[in-house]
């Protein structure tokens, strides 16, 4: 640990919260720059709105979502509407904080009315979606899955599921909503942070009984009562897949800014905490995702008013230690070079070596997940192996528990690729940022793009190009987006091709409209460096 900045380069570098040191010029970080950005609330509902107006059935396992407070008067108008083609439509909504954590700030409503409209909308901005009142109950109660997922690479896109989770349990059994049981928290609220404080909570030594079970469980419970389990995971897999597909054109303007092409710096990775619910029809629906996932293996227990102690959790050892293992055993950079082990380093697992945490509020959580890969000691998942191996020696890798993680992209790669349009939208625009280390796009920049791939002639001139660009990005600056830069952002550019195309393409589909409009555009600019080429060698 290096509460006070590291001297010594290393080959990994596990940070507690986010990306946060400029001076990694080589090795592997466990971050990725703006994952946190990215998963926020409002953040990922934009991105899902956008895949969803390019791929309605595609997406359609994340719910109906509006971000308040620019859009509460769609809102309202929304529901008016579907409630007058639909009288007997009696919806539920939740109301989301964009930055909450925990349960903290979630509540739910009938009615666009009951929106608790305070001073304090406007400085913490939240997302309302329609509540799924028919989930999946096991023993009456509701639950969620928490599933982890790494992603081990951006460029190439590479992602790999757990294939274990946490599902984690309300206290009192559910009952659809109603105005008199809306505020019952632990009817409602699946989180683990809210729960553990009802009288109802239970922490079990079984990993399928109690308030938290292994995923596992409760899927060889549903086996046994006739439920499809492999399609349930290969629709989980689906929507995993999809989820990143839409986040990864934010994250790659990120990674840029941050890690410019050309120049020295690490390469990132990062397990991220999938929060899915399960309808009645055992189909997923994607609650949020996390950027960072407890992986604390522990919980406190009161002894007497006021003394408490840490308590190992079985479940949360079953899952989270393999996870962790296994994740350096993806990424270890050591794999050549295990004979080279330092005297006297107590290993289970060559990934270790060099590994560095640092300092954050989330390294007493990493702690004891280190304390069980690297203690000599086997912990329960580690019965295979009876000691640690000798300085130098080279832990068999047959020796170790097979991996916990599966790689689904791109293994599946193929059924996806079609998904990935705003991908090539997200390349163009980073093509025409100029300044390196930026994430907003100018309007020459802007201005560029459109000259290069020759999108502006008698009925749309350049002056309307000015026009588009300043009415589009005033707009979303005034969305409270990053006032950090000034110019377009990624979401901004992403509406503007999006009006490009449907004026260039207007008896099209949407999807068609921009797939067209990327492939010009791609053509173009490759005309153009060919030219260059041949002016070069000239």
């Amino acid at each position: 640990q290096f509460p006070f900045g590291r001297r010594l380069p290393c080959d990994i570098y596990w940070h507690g919260v986010s990306f946060h040191d400029n001076n990694i010029f080589s090795g592997q970080v466990n971050k990725f720059p703006g994952m946190m950005e990215t998963v926020r609330k409002i953040t990922l509902s934009r991105a899902m709105r956008t895949m969803q107006d390019l791929f309605p059935l595609e997406y359609n396992f994340y719910p109906r979502s509006w971000i308040l407070p620019e859009e509460l008067p769609l809102f309202v108008a929304e529901v008016r509407m579907m409630k007058d083609r639909n009288p007997s439509w009696k919806p539920t909504f939740i109301v989301k904080p964009d930055g909450g954590c925990q349960g903290d700030g979630i509540y739910l409503i009938k009615d666009p009315s009951d929106i608790r409209l305070t001073g304090s909308i406007q400085s913490r901005p939240a997302v309302v979606q329609e509540y799924i009142c028919k989930p999946l109950l096991v023993d009456k109660l509701k639950f969620d899955i928490r599933l982890y997922v790494l992603l081990k690479s951006l460029e190439p896109l590479e992602i790999y599921i757990a294939k274990d989770g946490l599902s984690r349990f309300c206290t009192e059994p559910y009952q659809e909503p109603t105005l008199k049981n809306l505020h019952q928290v632990f009817m409602h609220l699946t989180n683990y942070s809210l729960n553990i404080h009802s009288g109802n909570f239970i922490h079990s030594a079984s990993v399928n009984t109690g308030s938290k079970r292994t995923f596992s469980s409760i899927l060889c419970r549903l086996s046994s009562r006739g439920a499809d389990v492999k399609k349930l995971w290969s629709d989980i897999i689906s929507l995993v897949i999809k989820t990143i597909i839409a986040l990864t054109p934010e994250l790659k303007v990120y990674y840029q800014s941050d890690i410019p092409a050309g120049k020295p710096g690490p390469t990132c990775f990062q397990i991220l905490g999938f929060d899915i619910l399960l309808m009645k029809n055992l189909k997923p629906i994607l609650l949020e995702v996390n950027a960072n996932p407890s992986m604390r293996i522990e919980h406190e227990q009161e002894l007497s008013p006021g003394v408490f102690e840490n308590v190992p959790s079985p479940v949360d050892e079953e899952v989270k230690v393999a996870v962790i293992r296994d994740t350096l055993r993806l990424v270890d950079p050591q794999k050549k070079k295990r004979k080279d082990t330092p005297a006297g380093l107590p290993l289970h697992y060559p990934a270790l070596l060099f590994f560095q945490a640092c300092f954050s509020k989330e390294t007493k959580e990493t702690g004891e997940i280190m304390r069980h890969i690297t203690d000599p000691i086997p912990c329960r998942r580690c019965q295979g192996v009876e000691q640690a191996p000798e300085a130098g020696e080279e832990l068999p890798e047959a020796a170790l528990p097979s991996l916990c993680l599966k790689q689904v992209f791109p293994k599946y790669a193929k059924q996806f690729s079609y998904l990935r349009l705003v991908d090539r939208v997200a390349a163009l625009f980073i093509r025409f940022l100029g300044v390196k280390g930026t994430t907003k796009l100018g309007p020459t920049g802007f201005r560029t793009f459109i000259r290069n791939c020759k999108l502006s002639n008698s009925n749309f001139s350049m002056a309307a190009v000015d026009i588009l660009y300043i009415d589009i990005t005033r707009r979303w600056n005034s969305m409270g987006i990053d006032h950090k830069e000034s110019g377009m952002c990624l979401q901004a550019f992403v509406e503007a091709f999006f009006c490009l195309a449907q004026r260039k393409y207007k008896s099209l589909p949407l999807h068609d409209q921009v797939a067209s409009l990327i492939e010009l555009c791609e053509c173009r600019l490759a005309a153009l460096r060919g030219k260059r080429l041949v002016w070069g060698c000239g």
